[in-house]
């Protein structure tokens, strides 16, 4: 006991900061300093917001290929200044036209499943892992939209950096062997995966030697990204690369087809507008976590007073409430009543997502989540293309009856929640986060911090945070003031955190804002890869 008070003694004497960018030229801030890098260079270069976004997600998909990529879907939210107008642009997945419920088999033990939602598990755990877990993804199709749409430079040009980083292969560092690490086991299963993330069938190490560099190849991959820049992103669709896809899938049992491939589009929707403290919040509407965003901050209009000091006890009481009482009323659409053995600390596990967001010279402003759900998605690697696929039929409950029940042609619900925000006092923000359930209440006081408090993009990405979204358990920042963290305690089933890398405890937001004509971002101070990055 006197150990662990006085380790918590020595956390808090600890002064960890990222400071915020801050520049009159365009901004990218991303889980990753070199995707955010290269989306500066094309913003340096003359592309616009758009151009960034392309060029930086598929940049993360080659450095960060356990968050997101070619076998993953998302959605973007976008602010065009010029028209004063946003948009969605939904590239979520979907369940394959061919798939049958009753490959799905429950086991007979009434046990839960493994990983990131407890639904009964299923026999193999076939909806978690390997060829039978994958949706039909969307990446490519959701950066084809928002290209023809928007962009200025060329398709090809805004691919070539991902084309080179996979040239150069996969940097080992601790972060790298940490992420392998965690679900080498299932790596291990498709010599695919194996090949491509592992050394001798264990996790590769960082190199001691500061002139020593450890790379895995990723030879397919870059192939994969040249063709699809030379033939243009119907192909991955459309074309050979589907057919390849198709094929690796089915021929490891997976259902999914080159007919699903061909089936499937990026859609344009309206945002979800939520009126919030004399501004307005655009999220992504529909089967996302935008509705569920909406339910809290209707929530902290109504209940939250803000002080001139900041948020106090009483906020945080009130972000506990708000969150806990959307998560309600989003699980009785899922079929789960109770909320708490749904979202039991024991059954959350890492959600395998990347957010980024943009702000450019003009004010135009984009919010980007991607994802392939799990870490490494499927855990499968499609061995003809390298494509690391997602496994979004876990997101589906395989018991039949429910709105989000498993069926063929269905579309995932997800968790993802990227906003763009405009405040009674004229500044425009671009939030979101990875961090599978958790990202939701991070955004919600993220928007609060700047909408209610007036706080800079700095200030609010290093105040403290709650988390509410494993049922009745709320957990507390340990940097949360003493008197806060005693009046949560007396209200709630409380549990304090770090904030830290390992085990995941909060989720890690990446945000851009613009005030006049002076842009800021930032990323979460314990992202290691993350930074924000202004054009040169």
């Amino acid at each position: 006991m006197e150990e662990a008070r006085m380790s918590d003694q020595f956390s808090n004497l600890q002064q960890i900061r990222k400071p915020a960018v801050v520049s009159k030229g365009g901004i990218v801030a991303a889980q990753s300093r070199k995707a955010a890098e290269i989306g500066a260079e094309v913003l340096a270069a003359g592309g616009d917001c758009v151009d960034a976004v392309v060029a930086t997600g598929f940049a993360l998909g080659v450095l960060e290929p356990w968050m997101s990529g070619l076998g993953g879907g998302g959605a973007i939210v976008l602010y065009r200044a010029r028209e004063d107008r946003y948009e969605v642009i939904d590239y979520g997945m979907r369940a394959p036209l061919s798939l049958d419920p009753a490959d799905y088999p429950r086991t007979a033990d009434g046990g839960a499943a493994s990983d990131i939602f407890p639904w009964a598990r299923v026999k193999d755990d076939r909806n978690l892992r390997g060829p039978s877990s994958i949706a039909v993804p969307g990446v490519a199709a959701g950066m084809d939209e928002a290209h023809r749409r928007h962009a200025k430079l060329p398709w090809r040009d805004l691919l070539s950096p991902a084309v080179r980083l996979a040239g150069e292969g996969l940097l080992v560092d601790w972060w790298t062997t940490i992420m392998i690490s965690s679900s080498a086991a299932d790596l291990r299963r498709y010599p695919a995966s194996s090949a491509a993330y592992l050394l001798d069938g264990l996790p590769p190490n960082p190199q001691w030697s500061i002139r020593s560099h450890l790379r895995m190849p990723q030879h397919c991959l870059k192939a994969t990204l040249e063709h699809l820049a030379a033939t243009g992103p119907r192909d991955f669709y459309e074309g050979d690369l589907a057919q390849s896809i198709a094929a690796d899938v089915q021929a490891g049992g997976g259902t999914l087809s080159a007919g699903d491939l061909a089936a499937f589009r990026a859609h344009v929707r309206e945002p979800l507008e939520i009126p919030y403290r004399g501004g307005t919040v655009y999220a992504t509407p529909e089967l996302t976590c935008g509705p569920t965003l909406a339910h809290a901050l209707r929530l902290l209009q109504q209940e939250l007073a803000p002080s001139r000091s900041g948020p106090d006890a009483s906020a945080y009481a009130s972000y506990a409430q708000a969150v806990q009482s959307a998560y309600r009323e989003r699980l009785k659409g899922m079929g789960d009543a109770d909320g708490r053995r749904a979202l039991g600390a024991e059954h959350l596990a890492p959600a395998c997502t990347t957010h980024y967001s943009v702000v450019d010279r003009d004010g135009n402003m984009a919010a980007v989540t991607q994802t392939l759900l799990s870490n490494f998605g499927s855990r499968f690697v499609t061995p003809q293309s390298g494509i690391t696929m997602n496994n979004g039929i876990m997101w589906f409950d395989p018991t039949p009856g429910g709105p989000n029940s498993l069926a063929a042609g269905k579309r995932c619900l997800t968790n993802y929640t990227p906003v763009v925000a405009h405040t009674a006092d004229g500044r425009r923000l671009a939030i979101g986060a990875s961090g599978g359930r958790r990202i939701m209440p991070a955004v919600m006081q993220l928007l609060s911090f700047a909408m209610d408090y007036g706080m800079d993009l700095e200030a609010a990405i290093h105040h403290p945070r709650i988390d509410a979204s494993e049922g009745s358990i709320v957990i507390g920042d340990v940097k949360l003031p003493a008197e806060t963290r005693e009046a949560l305690r007396t209200r709630f089933d409380y549990e304090e955190a770090r904030r830290q890398n390992i085990p995941l405890k909060f989720s890690c937001p990446s945000m851009t804002m613009r005030e006049g004509e002076t842009n800021s971002g930032a990323t979460d101070i314990f992202q290691p890869w993350g930074d924000a990055v202004a054009e040169g």
